[in-house]
């Protein structure tokens, strides 16, 4: 008889919309949150407590969790290991770092137990209407959940990668990608609104998404919001959860170059610096060595601007 029943711990913006986008499908989800959703829906029970959720679910037990990522996650997997037996499966779904999946799966595996890192993709939008999924994992195990995860996720939008960390590794090299894409489109829109003339962003961007090389989902969330907020009327800086300095210090170790992905982290860090310490101490630098002003000087604006008479000499 097929095991439909799944437990969820963390019913937040992520676990809640998939767990309803779940028992849309006919699943049966067991949540758990300390501040459990005021929700109604047909399957989705909400559990007390923890021992409550692992009473109701039927072996193997299969148990999502959905929570930040850190020491957190290390808490819930030692309040669950008790109170499960050999071959039941916990689910990571968070942004957990690879490393810290492959030492909780050695851990858990001299107990019997599964742990399947879940890489999650596509946002609260895809997590109730349609997801991507890498997964990394024992082959057993992750033959017992896959049939959801491929229900829950898009068209083709889902992948097992290998063993243990590798889903989560494939979802942090992901997140780098996408830091690089947004790093670019924001570059992009520096240069669009600061062009000679006022350009027509939204409708730049409206086209950009109809047969052009950059058409993305991206794209389209930068003309939504663009249209919504009615320009670049939000505040400058960017706040993060820190999945890709971890990708950078890994790419460090693996010797491997990733200068585009390195930068746009830099650039996210210095969004958020008010005092802007750096621009200060080399204005103070400049001005010892060169007496340069402090602030600005119209006589090097005009130099700035105006100091190149011809353009670039090409070799005769």
């Amino acid at each position: 008889m097929t095991n439909n029943t799944y437990g969820i711990i963390g019913l937040g913006k992520m676990g809640l919309n998939l767990a309803l986008q779940a028992t849309d499908k006919g699943y049966t989800i067991i949540g758990y949150d300390k501040y459990a959703p005021t929700v109604e829906q047909p399957n989705l029970v909400l559990a007390a407590s923890l021992e409550d959720l692992i009473q109701k679910l039927p072996r193997p037990r299969k148990v999502f969790i959905y929570i930040p990522a850190g020491q957190a996650v290390d808490i819930v997997i030692g309040e669950l290991t008790p109170l499960l037996e050999e071959g039941d499966i916990i689910i990571d779904g968070g942004n957990s770092y690879w490393g810290d999946s492959i030492r909780r799966a050695e851990k858990l595996k001299e107990q019997g137990l599964y742990l399947i890192d879940c890489g999650t993709s596509g946002g609260t939008s895809g997590a109730r209407n349609g997801a991507c999924f890498m997964i990394g994992g024992d082959k057993a195990a992750v033959s017992e959940v896959e049939g959801l995860l491929k229900d829950l996720a898009v068209p083709n939008g889902y992948t097992h990668c290998g063993a243990s960390g590798s889903g989560h590794f494939v979802k942090l090299v992901h997140n780098g990608i996408e830091f690089g894409m947004l790093q670019a489109i924001g570059e992009g829109m520096d240069l669009l609104e600061h062009y000679r003339e006022k350009l027509n962003i939204s409708e730049i961007l409206y086209t950009w998404n109809h047969g052009s090389v950059v058409r993305s989902w991206l794209i389209e969330l930068m003309k939504k919001l663009y249209d919504e907020k009615q320009g670049f009327n939000v505040p400058s800086y960017v706040e993060d959860t820190g999945e890709v300095n971890w990708l950078v210090s890994d790419a460090m170790r693996m010797e491997v170059a990733i200068p585009v992905i390195a930068q746009s982290v830099m650039q996210l860090i210095a969004s958020r610096d008010a005092d802007h310490t750096s621009p200060k101490a080399i204005a103070m630098m400049r001005n010892g060595f060169g007496g340069h002003p402090f602030g600005t000087d119209a006589g090097i604006e005009h130099e700035r601007h105006f100091g190149r008479v011809g353009g670039y000499e090409e070799e005769k």
